[in-house]
């Protein structure tokens, strides 16, 4: 599927907005930068810390999670059928469930015991499936959750304009700055309003990129049908 205009933006804030949030409200956890889980359990280990399950856990679940929303896009292509709306539709349940027992349970809970391992993994397992949709149904669409690759290519692209005088090289430039400086904008933000709704609503501000994930589904859904 071609690029689905503004849907790399919201992308962008859902992925900001789920990794703050889970990052203040779950000591420490990444949800959609599984990077950074590395390198927590790394330093947690290395130092004596207690290593909490959840960091244990995040990257293979983050696979695992990654290899079924691949083989379901498989499946749903060799149906006919498109993969953008019924894999947003996942990730919206997954974040729903976490919204659901922080809702149901105080929204400060223990990371270490079940229900905080639980919401844990399913923002991760969200997260995973939102970084699969964008390789699997949306073409030309960098990732969303990871803004290093992203400012790489945004200063690469911005010195390819200022510095070459072919025409064709710069319009390529010109459309990969395109590209990316909304998803970087997009999960700028998205950290920012995570930030400041966890800070007020602990960890009922999952509720915040759930809401971004409907609109993102109805965006999608909207262009579907205008195609």
């Amino acid at each position: 599927m071609s690029d689905v205009r503004g849907l790399p933006f919201i992308l962008g804030l859902i992925a900001g907005s789920t990794d703050t949030i889970s990052f203040l409200g779950m000591q420490g956890l990444f949800t959609a930068h599984i990077t950074g889980d590395l390198v927590v359990l790394a330093t947690r280990l290395v130092t004596g810390d207690s290593a909490t399950l959840a960091f244990m856990l995040a990257v293979p679940v983050f696979i695992l999670s990654l290899l079924l929303t691949s083989l379901l896009a498989n499946r749903l292509r060799r149906s006919g059928i498109a993969t953008l709306v019924p894999l947003l539709s996942l990730e919206l349940l997954l974040l729903l469930v976490c919204l659901a027992l922080c809702i149901t349970c105080h929204p400060r809970f223990d990371d270490g015991s079940a229900v905080g391992l639980t919401v844990g993994m399913f923002g991760v397992a969200a997260m995973a499936v939102q970084s699969a949709l964008v390789q699997l149904s949306l073409s030309n669409t960098p990732s969303t959750a990871v803004m290093t690759t992203n400012m790489t290519s945004l200063v690469v692209a911005l010195a390819e304009v200022w510095t070459r005088h072919e025409v064709t090289a710069v319009e390529k430039a010109r459309r990969r700055i395109g590209q990316v400086l909304p998803v970087i904008v997009g999960f700028t933000l998205g950290c920012a309003l995570g930030a400041v709704v966890e800070a007020v609503s602990d960890l009922w501000s999952l509720g915040l990129p759930a809401v971004m994930t409907l609109l993102a589904l109805a965006v999608a859904c909207r262009q579907s049908i205008v195609s």
